[in-house]
């Protein structure tokens, strides 16, 4: 719904949602990135946001909170997810984190 979207105006938060294994945006149900912990790798695999509430940048708010999730907690990341791809193709700052097939 749109009365569920973030008031205008307002920057988008993310929440770790731990025992979902799910970043979450505040206010805005339905609005995801899914993940799978694999030992020291945080496996990236889905982001959802609903139709009303696409164009607000909330992928990127999500693909953001991961990936500062994975910072803090010396994760490395394997980004399944093509929204997380882009994400992290446009933002080199996080280049360091992902998990190359070598490593």
């Amino acid at each position: 719904m749109a009365d569920d979207a973030p008031p205008a105006g307002q920057n988008p938060m993310a929440d770790h949602d731990a025992e979902r294994s799910r970043f979450v945006i505040r206010g805005a149900p339905g609005a995801f990135l899914t993940y799978r912990l694999i030992g020291t790798q945080l496996v990236l695999d889905h982001t959802e946001v609903p139709e009303e509430l696409r164009g607000q940048g909330l992928s990127q708010v999500l693909a953001r909170a991961a990936l500062e999730h994975a910072k803090a907690h010396g994760y490395r990341v394997v980004p399944i997810c093509p929204t997380v791809r882009r994400f992290l193709a446009s933002h080199p700052e996080y280049e360091s984190l992902v998990r190359t097939r070598d490593a």
